[in-house]
């Protein structure tokens, strides 16, 4: 992603956090003006989305469904944060997003 792309998108997700940091609902966490944003950045911004996971298991799975229309999330695993996480970072990895560690 561009620097114009990666401030914009730490500007936001640090907005997104603090304004939701007491919210429980996951619905009002995605649906948050700043999550949404994030959202309509798309693809440049998915492997920052997905470093960001990988850092911190937060609720970021509805944005990556949202902006990549797949779902690597086992019907098994879901409600499993960590397996959820893991799940995605393997996606990112396989789709060349984000480098293994």
């Amino acid at each position: 992603p561009s620097r114009h792309h990666q401030d914009k998108f730490f500007l936001l997700a640090a907005q997104w956090r603090t304004e939701t940091r007491c919210c429980s609902s996951t619905t009002q966490i995605a649906m948050h003006p700043a999550y949404q944003a994030i959202i309509g950045m798309a693809w440049p911004v998915l492997s920052l989305i997905l470093e960001e996971l990988r850092k911190d298991p937060a609720p970021w799975f509805w944005a990556l469904k949202a902006i990549s229309g797949e779902d690597p999330v086992r019907p098994a695993d879901r409600g499993a944060i960590l397996r959820m996480r893991d799940s995605w970072l393997r996606w990112g990895e396989a789709k060349q997003l984000i480098f293994p560690r």
